[in-house]
Order: structure tokens, then C-alpha cells, then sequence
């Protein structure tokens, strides 16, 4: 299991994030279920589980209107698989690593690609 949170976005590209894992990947939650809005002042974090298989579907570019920062935490295999489905979709920097024994973190930073990026 791999825990996603993204910050820094519209709750559209957060869906648009969440759309991309969930066509890839199983989701913990109903395939419908989209992200909401906070009251004002508050920040805005959005979360969902995935499991993450070898055998999963490719997806193209998708859209984001903005920037969108992502936290993956889970298992190094799984970790290393959602990132491949993002790196599909999104021009991904990649802003920090934290290691352990059997799970690692990865802090990503994701945009909208362009033609150039492939």
C-alpha cells in the first residue's frame, strides 16, 4: 500500500492526479468519489490509498491547471511503481527522499507535460 497526499493545487488537478492512480491502480475509495473543498484558511491536503500491482494500465498526459506537490509513502516496490504511472502522466520533479528499513517517502512535484517532454 502506498499512501498518496498532494498539496498545492485546485481540488480539479487533485482529481486529475487521483484519476491517473486510479486508472492505474486500485483505489481504497469508490472510483466516483472526488476531492473537497475546505472551508477558507484552511490548508488543503488531499489523501488516498493504493495498491499498486507490476501489472498495471499506462496512462498518457493529463491535464493540471497548476503545480501540484505529492508525498508517496509505502513499501520501496510500491512506491517505485506509482511513481512510474505519474512520470506517464505528468513532468515529475523529484523534491526529496527519506528511507527506512522497509518504506521510503518521496516528495514529487508535478506539472502539466508538454509536447517536448514526451
Amino acid at each position: 500500500m502506498v499512501t498518496v497526499s498532494l498539496t498545492g493545487g485546485s481540488r480539479e488537478d487533485a482529481a486529475s492526479v487521483f484519476d491517473v492512480l486510479r486508472t492505474a491502480f486500485p483505489l481504497d475509495r469508490p472510483s466516483d468519489e472526488v476531492p473537497h473543498e475546505q472551508p477558507a484558511g484552511r490548508p488543503l491536503v488531499w489523501t488516498s490509498l493504493f495498491e499498486p500491482t507490476e501489472e498495471r494500465i499506462p496512462t498518457g498526459p493529463a491535464p493540471l491547471e497548476g503545480s501540484v506537490t505529492a508525498t508517496l509513502q509505502g513499501g520501496y516496490a510500491a512506491v517505485d511503481l506509482l511513481r512510474a504511472a505519474l512520470d506517464g502522466a505528468f513532468a515529475v520533479e523529484e523534491r526529496g527522499t527519506a528511507s527506512g528499513d522497509q518504506e521510503k517517502e518521496v516528495d514529487l512535484q508535478l506539472r502539466a507535460k508538454r509536447s517536448r517532454d514526451g
